[in-house]
């Protein structure tokens, strides 16, 4: 099958989420993506996830999450001889991917000047926690610092809660679609006249920049923004309402929706009552409107308001666990969870997330994700070392391959010509 990005070339060299969410999209989207990974562990999210035995084999769950259908090179890029080998591989890419803190690469002689000269075509996209350059550039950054910088943590949660992160690393996965849509951007470019370009990624400015309505308000509107919890500040009745079974939200947004509300609930003297009549008005009293609400809402479950309201064009939606949304018919029509080939014998399969897309044609089910260094003896071969020398550069630390019963393996034993 030929996907969008058929035939593009991706050198990552990232680790944990931002860059492999931005690197996962691109293999699925059909680019050829290899990681190049430290033969001394590889990517920290190899050990992280929720089974501490597949941690231990260095396929983390959190790493299954964001790294399936690539490829993995290891390559010690502090030895002269990993990075001669990182130049041959730069020369046949067309892009490359990395969330060092800045400086890093340059420092080891592999910064964007160093490597456009060798491939004037390359694109360079370098994701960080605050971007290449400012007061706030060579600090460490994880998603929870920049989730609190940014202000996100302060408009997350009610005025008992505040500041709060949200349930997943949303900086990260902002930074790394971010990066994705930048790249792909660029691929048009380098496609059309042959350019390659760099692209500073900022986990801090991709954040706010998802923020745009609320740092609009503030920049156009002089609103400091608060911390409202489940409330919408654009609209009233707007948020997450009690009914006798559990939370349900309600958007009704619009006039008409209000009133069909209204009527749906059994309190048509909402519409007219003139703290609820206008939209306005509705927002400097949206908690004395929820108090009624809540109450009219409290004689039936949620699942049965749910279908009742959205029947009638009023959106509502019951609030769900991540198990619950899974099994919902919705996902499994589409086919939004997919299963790996076994990479064990007796082991439950494992099960990944597509993209949050589809297209015109279905995605083919990816590869496992790599063992560290399960392709770097393929390439080395490829790019023409013999045998012997790949020997020697696994056995010197400059690379690094799988190893079993105590000595290195390739799924593919090398030629000594050189052929892949």
């Amino acid at each position: 099958m030929s996907l969008p990005l058929t035939g593009i070339r991706v050198l990552d060299l990232s680790n944990v989420l931002a860059g492999p969410f931005c690197g996962y999209h691109l293999a699925r989207l059909g680019a050829e993506v290899i990681k190049i990974e430290n033969p001394n562990g590889g990517d920290l999210a190899r050990r992280l996830g929720a089974d501490p035995q597949r941690a231990e084999r260095l396929q983390g769950l959190s790493f299954v999450a964001v790294n399936a259908g690539k490829q993995s090179v290891a390559l010690d890029l502090k030895s002269e001889a990993g990075r001669e080998v990182f130049f041959r591989l730069v020369s046949e890419a067309d892009v490359l991917l990395e969330n060092f803190r800045p400086k890093v690469m340059e420092r080891l002689g592999l910064g964007f000047d160093a490597l456009c000269k060798r491939n004037p075509r390359l694109i360079y996209c370098a994701i960080s926690g605050f971007g290449q350059n400012g007061p706030w550039s060579a600090r460490p950054a994880y998603d929870q610092i920049v989730q609190g910088l940014s202000g996100a943590m302060s408009v997350t949660g009610d005025a008992a809660t505040a500041p709060l992160r949200t349930g997943f690393p949303i900086s990260d996965t902002i930074a790394g679609l971010t990066a994705a849509f930048a790249i792909s951007a660029a691929l048009v470019e380098q496609q059309q006249i042959g350019r390659g370009r760099f692209i500073d990624v900022s986990l801090l400015e991709a954040t706010i920049a998802a923020m745009g309505w609320v740092v609009s308000n503030h920049l156009n509107g002089g609103v400091e923004p608060q911390p409202m919890g489940n409330e919408n500040f654009t609209a009233a009745p707007s948020g997450t309402f009690r009914t006798a079974t559990g939370p349900l939200n309600i958007a009704a947004n619009e006039q008409k929706q209000y009133r069909t509300l209204c009527d749906l609930v059994g309190r048509p003297d909402l519409k007219t009552d003139p703290r609820f009549a206008k939209r306005e008005a509705r927002k400097l009293n949206r908690w004395a409107l929820s108090d009624e609400l809540n109450a009219a809402l409290s004689c039936r479950p949620a699942d049965e308001w749910e279908a009742l309201l959205n029947a009638a064009g009023v959106p509502a939606g019951c609030v769900l666990t991540v198990p619950q949304v899974l099994r919902e018919p919705q996902l499994l029509e589409r086919g939004f969870v997919e299963t790996l080939p076994l990479d064990r014998a007796g082991e439950p399969p494992l099960r990944i997330t597509r993209p949050g897309f589809r297209l015109d044609e279905a995605f083919p089910v990816p590869a496992l994700p790599p063992l560290l260094g399960a392709d770097t003896e393929r390439w080395l071969a490829r790019l023409g070392h013999t045998y012997p020398e790949i020997e020697h550069l696994i056995a010197s630390g400059a690379a690094g391959a799988p190893r079993q019963g105590g000595a290195h393996f390739s799924r593919v034993r090398p030629a000594t010509d050189g052929a892949a």
